[in-house]
C-alpha cells in the first residue's frame, strides 16, 4: 500500500530530515538492497557501513545516526519500532474474511460469530465459542468448550484442545498445539502411571505463538500466558507454567513444569528452565543458558560456552577434565600450608 513520507512520519511520530513529505513509499527493504520508492532503517551498528551507499528513498535513523546524514531520513528515538509500524502500514495483513467453508465441520452446539471465518477442513467441537473477527486457516482443530477471543488469527493446522481460553488479537502460527496433556507421571513399582491433567491453558490478549510451539495444560491449575507474551517457534511450555506479561522467548526454549517467569523478561534461544523455580521481572537470559535455580533480581544471566576455534576448545576441554583433580590438589596444599603455619606458631 503506497504511503507518503509525510504520512508515515506523522503515524510513527518521526521527524522528517532532508525529505520531501510527498515522496511516495511503496515498500520496505534492507539498506543494501533498497531502491526507488523503498524505505529502510538502521537499528544495528553492524549495518552502519551500508548507510552511505544505500539507494533507499529514505532511511529511519536515530538522532545520532541522522546527524550529518545528507539524504532523506525519518528521525526516530526508536528506529526499529518505527520500522515495524511503518512496515505494517505499507504491507497490512490480509483483510479478514467471514463465513464458514463448506468442508469445515462444526458441532451443532458450538457458537461461531457471523464475522468470523472458519477455513477449509476446520473442526469446531461442542461448546466451543468463536468470537467476532476470528480467522481460522485450513485444518484448525478447536476442542470442546474452548473459547477463542475476538480478532484472533490461527494459521493452518493449529490445534486448540478442550477447555482452552484464548484472549483477543492472539496470533498463532502453523502447527502450534495449545492444551495438550502435560508430562505427568507417577512411578508405581517400576511402572509409570499417567497422572490426569485436569487443568487447562489461559492465554491473554495480544499474545503471539510461533510455529510448532506446544503449551501443555495444567495438572490441576491452569498454564497461563499473560497479555503481550511473544513466543518464537518450537518452544515447549510444560504444565502449570506461568509467563508474565510482555515476556519474549526465542526459539527452541524448554520450560519445565510449574516454572514461573516474570514480566518483561527476554529469554534467548535454546535455553532450558528447570521446573518449580521463579524468575523475577526484567530478567534477560542469554542463548543456550540452563537455569537451574530461581532468579530473584533483574539483570542479565548466562551459562552457555561461546564458540571458539576447535583447537582452542580441545585444549580447554582437556584442561577442564582435569579441573576436579586440580581442585583437590589445591585444597590439599592449602590444608598442608595451614597445618604447617599452625605448627610454626607453637
Amino acid at each position: 500500500m503506497t504511503q507518503t513520507l509525510g504520512k508515515l512520519a506523522a503515524e510513527v511520530g518521526a521527524v522528517l530530515q532532508n525529505a520531501d513529505p510527498d515522496c511516495e513509499i511503496t515498500g520496505v527493504a534492507t539498506l543494501q538492497h533498497a531502491g526507488k520508492g523503498e524505505i529502510s532503517f538502521l537499528a544495528n551498528a553492524a549495518y552502519r557501513k551500508y548507510l552511505k551507499d544505500t539507494r533507499a528513498a529514505a532511511v529511519i535513523l536515530s538522532p545520532e545516526d541522522a546527524a550529518g546524514y545528507p539524504a532523506a531520513a525519518l528521525v526516530s528515538s526508536n528506529p526499529y519500532s518505527s520500522y515495524a509500524r511503518i512496515a505494517s502500514l505499507i504491507s497490512p495483513p490480509a483483510a479478514a474474511r467471514q463465513g464458514v467453508h463448506p468442508s469445515a465441520c462444526l458441532d451443532t452446539d458450538c457458537q461461531v460469530a457471523a464475522t468470523a471465518w472458519i477455513g477449509p477442513h476446520c473442526i469446531v467441537e461442542k461448546g466451543a465459542v468463536i468470537h467476532d473477527g476470528v480467522q481460522l486457516a485450513g485444518g484448525c482443530f478447536i476442542g470442546a468448550n474452548s473459547n477463542i477471543g475476538a480478532d484472533c488469527r490461527l494459521s493452518a493446522n493449529v490445534v486448540i484442545c478442550h477447555g482452552v481460553t484464548i484472549g483477543e488479537r492472539v496470533k498463532i502460527a502453523p502447527g502450534a498445539v495449545i492444551g495438550s496433556d502435560g508430562f505427568g507421571l507417577a512411578n508405581d513399582g517400576g511402572q509409570w502411571l499417567n497422572v490426569p491433567q485436569l487443568g487447562s491453558v489461559r492465554i491473554g490478549n495480544d499474545v503471539d505463538i510461533g510455529s510448532n510451539t506446544t503449551i501443555d495444560r495444567g495438572a490441576l491449575e491452569d498454564t497461563v500466558l499473560e497479555d503481550g507474551v511473544k513466543l518464537d517457534n518450537q518452544i515447549q511450555v510444560a504444565h502449570n507454567v506461568r509467563i508474565g506479561a510482555h515476556t519474549a522467548i526465542a526459539g527452541c526454549v524448554g520450560i519445565s513444569g510449574s516454572a514461573v517467569i516474570g514480566k518483561h523478561c527476554l529469554i534467548g534461544g535454546g535455553s532450558g528452565i528447570v521446573g518449580h523455580l521463579e524468575i523475577a521481572d526484567h530478567v534477560i537470559i542469554t542463548g543456550m543458558t540452563m537455569v537451574t535455580k530461581s532468579i530473584s533480581k533483574p539483570g542479565v544471566y548466562s551459562s552457555g560456552v561461546p564458540a571458539q576455534e576447535n583447537d582452542a576448545w580441545n585444549r580447554n576441554y582437556a584442561r577442564l577434565r582435569k579441573l576436579d583433580t586440580l581442585a583437590r590438589k589445591v585444597l590439599s596444599l592449602e590444608r598442608a600450608h595451614a597445618a604447617a603455619k599452625r605448627r610454626g606458631n607453637k
